[in-house]
């Protein structure tokens, strides 16, 4: 399961997310990031509470980073140990802005 909460003005937004990431949860934040990123420079993924992000998340995230690579930033904050340690393995701590 993942709740994402969203908050922020028309041109920053702050998704936290919390729960699971994975195959089943990640078009769910697709969907969200597609309602939402129209006129967005400044992007934050809050993930303090994402207990697991699996291959499927991070295609989101990634597919998100290109999108804002166009319009602003986008910024990855609260990784836990589990988290970072699949952002370091795959590569994805290079890729995106993680704080």
């Amino acid at each position: 399961m993942l709740n994402i909460k969203k908050d922020g003005t028309d041109s920053a937004l702050t998704m936290t997310l919390e729960g699971r990431l994975d195959t089943t949860t990640a078009p769910q934040l697709e969907e969200e990031l597609a309602a939402n990123l129209d006129g967005v420079t400044d992007l934050v993924f809050e993930i303090s509470s994402l207990e697991y992000i699996s291959s499927a998340g991070l295609r989101v995230l990634l597919s998100a980073q290109k999108i804002m690579n166009k319009q602003g930033d986008m910024v990855v904050r609260g990784a836990t140990d589990e988290v970072m340690e699949i952002f370091e393995v795959t590569g994805f701590s290079d890729i995106l802005t993680i704080e």
